[in-house]
């Protein structure tokens, strides 16, 4: 079953779509929304997410991480009612906003309307955030996360949004500090062609999906470093915030 929903991220295929040698596709599906519904997609991305981070060197709970957004076009699929037009981007359909930790390695997940600005999705995410994970200290941002929402995330959270800015001088593409690992998780996602658009009628599907890519790969890290035995803790020199 976990085959056919990886088989579906990966591929980008309709769940009508799914080849004879796996199980119907009706069954697959209502697995799935199971798992979903009990939390199970998540638990396993999790777990997954402490020993890549372990196997790093790394504690498996963060204290930084960085925050962004990616602005998805919607198919027809996508409902009226959870879709908007992004007029920066000159997109419609769907937002995913994401926070994830210094390796690139996701937290949390949200999914809107294209419409909905950073900063004000960022509210919820970040409640979530600190919720979920209760050493977080510092969070990078960009631009579009400044004003009141700093001083909130710093009184109600007790969260330092940190943002970096582009410099003024600067032209062309420039790496950010920090607010690089965040936009090269995006570019992972993307080579999920399930989540190149957004298909899915329930944004909690998208998310749970995101997850699942997510899984993918740091399964496959994990699998490497065990192959080729490097699966121990790394120690790392210096100082450094994860």
């Amino acid at each position: 079953m976990l085959d056919v929903v990886r088989y579906l991220v990966d591929g980008g295929i309709k769940w009508r779509s799914m080849p004879a040698d796996f199980p119907p596709w009706d069954r697959v599906y209502a697995f799935f929304r199971r798992w979903m519904r009990q939390g199970l997609v998540g638990e396993l991305h999790d777990r997954l997410r402490g020993k890549v981070r372990q196997a790093e060197g790394k504690a498996a709970e963060p204290t930084a991480a960085i925050i962004d957004s990616q602005s998805l076009r919607g198919a027809a699929t996508v409902g009226a009612d959870t879709r908007g037009y992004d007029g920066g981007k000159r997109v419609g359909g769907r937002k995913r906003h994401i926070i994830v930790d210094t390796l690139g390695l996701l937290l949390v997940v949200a999914v809107t309307a294209a419409n909905v600005s950073d900063r004000d999705a960022a509210y919820p995410l970040l409640e979530r955030l600190r919720a979920l994970h209760r050493l977080i200290a510092l969070v990078w941002a960009d631009g579009g996360y400044t004003g009141r929402l700093v001083d909130w995330a710093r009184h109600k959270l007790q969260v330092m949004l940190q943002v970096v800015k582009r410099s003024e001088d600067a032209s062309g593409f420039v790496v950010l500090p920090r607010r690089w690992v965040v936009e090269r998780t995006l570019s992972w996602l993307m080579r999920s062609r399930r989540l190149v658009r957004d298909y899915e009628r329930l944004p909690a599907t998208h998310e749970a999906l995101v997850q699942v890519s997510m899984t993918m790969l740091m399964s496959r890290r994990l699998a490497r470093s065990a192959a080729s035995g490097a699966l121990t803790p790394r120690t790392r020199s210096g100082p450094g915030r994860g």
